[in-house]
């Protein structure tokens, strides 16, 4: 054994709990020379249908929601099949896994298993070579900070769809640092907790610890989130910009948009123009999953109508995949792709399809899960992928804080060298236009 030798001695894994206290997966795996890496695999709440499959191990117990199998899976077949890897070589590596899997959607052995593992290889060979996980991806390039994307209001499948609308963010687009970032949002978040309160209305978190939403109508969000940031001492628009996750195949199919606090039905052409209108009342720079993901042909309208005014992001019907972000970006259908690596499957497949965004000219936002762990991977891929743009969920609860405190630690550590993504290409003149 030598320092340098970067093979897989061994691989576990683990179950362990993720932030809604339901059973996930972590893989650690110990190279020959004593370097250890760890993964953890996220769990989201509204998925899109065409992501990895998770392995769960169904029945009663757990709510079906167990994941023994594949923590068997990994510590058996995928443990003797990588016993020996180059951990350095992650795309090879990657390669095997999938080829290991066998199926096209990674539901033999899980895409929680699956991704676990990537990471965990990832991690190892960071540690191997005695660098901070950003620096091992991005070389010798240089870095940026992410425009973050905070939740303020969750609605949606994380707050038991008391609104339609999933998430309600803020873009602190006026700052010129992270770390000032981080105190804009910081007095927003608290600004809006002071009004529900003040209104009666503060009735906790939602899943990712943005205030559970007690709202008529879903642009009450909207007034109540423009009134917060002006309660901040910001102004809304040339400060603060607005970004929504609409999240529309959770209450949309076959061009029909089901609205249930507001109990009414729109058509594909119908759920545009209500958004339009919330485009022309207020200052949002960002709309993710405007549609439906079985929508493409309106997917196609909104992007026309609307695509040199915003940031459209498209999530459930990308699911991370390069092969489909090429064939929407020829469309277009979109003009940012969400990067989520539990979408994927594995570490190689989530870099293509960033690479896949950027050749298309498009701008990328790294994504964590409803579900979500103490890891802060998301952190490291934002800055040394140069994605530009990250979303965590809200400003609390720990999960979620140890993201957003670990970018601040990279910007320390890149003292006055560290630079900020500020407007990502889609926005470029969007600041003009609502200063």
């Amino acid at each position: 054994m030598t320092a340098s030798d970067t093979r897989i001695r061994s691989l576990q894994a683990r179950r362990i709990w993720d932030s809604r206290g339901r059973p996930t997966l972590e893989a650690e795996i110990t190279l020959a020379n004593g370097s250890t890496g760890r993964g953890i695999a996220p769990a989201g709440a509204s998925r899109g249908s065409r992501e990895a499959i998770e392995l769960r191990d169904g029945g009663s117990r757990l709510g079906g929601l167990d994941v023994t199998r594949a923590v068997a899976g990994v510590q058996g077949e995928i443990a003797r099949h990588l016993s020996g890897h180059d951990a350095l070589d992650q795309s090879a590596i990657d390669a095997a896994l999938i080829a290991l899997d066998g199926t096209p959607d990674k539901s033999r052995l899980g895409g929680n298993a699956l991704v676990a593992v990537s990471l965990a290889v990832l991690h190892a060979g960071a540690a191997s070579r005695r660098l901070p996980l950003w620096r091992h991806l991005a070389g010798e390039a240089a870095v940026t900070l992410p425009m973050p994307e905070i939740q303020i209001f969750g609605g949606g499948a994380h707050a038991g769809r008391r609104v339609d609308v999933q998430d309600f963010m803020v873009m602190p687009v006026g700052a010129t640092s992270f770390a000032q970032a981080m105190e804009m949002t910081a007095e927003v978040y608290a600004a809006a907790g002071a009004l529900m309160q003040a209104a009666g209305r503060r009735q906790g978190v939602a899943d990712e610890g943005g205030w559970w939403p007690v709202f008529a109508t879903n642009e009450e969000a909207l007034e109540k989130l423009v009134t917060a940031i002006g309660h901040a001492g910001l102004h809304a628009g040339r400060d603060m910009a607005l970004s929504l996750d609409i999240a529309a195949s959770e209450f949309g199919a076959g061009g029909r948009y089901r609205l249930g606090l507001e109990a009414r039905e729109l058509d594909t052409a119908g759920m545009i123009d209500l958004l339009g209108s919330w485009i022309d009342a207020y200052p949002i720079a960002s709309i993710e999953d405007p549609l439906a993901e079985d929508d493409e042909a309106g997917l196609v309208e909104f992007t026309r109508r609307f695509g040199t005014r915003l940031q459209i992001i498209g999530d459930d019907y990308l699911v991370t995949d390069a092969a489909r972000i090429g064939a929407a970006a020829a469309l277009p259908a979109c003009n940012c792709a969400l990067i989520k690596f539990n979408q994927a499957g594995t570490v190689s497949e989530t870099l293509a399809a960033m690479q896949a965004a950027r050749r298309a000219g498009w701008a990328t936002v790294v994504s964590a899960r409803s579900g979500e762990t103490e890891d802060v991977t998301i952190a490291h891929l934002a800055i040394g992928w140069n994605a530009g743009q990250l979303k965590v969920g809200s400003f609390a609860r720990s999960e979620r804080m140890a993201k957003w405190n670990e970018c601040l630690r990279i910007e320390e550590t890149l003292g006055a060298g560290a630079r900020f993504a500020g407007l990502p290409a889609p926005l470029a003149h969007w600041s003009l236009a609502h200063d």
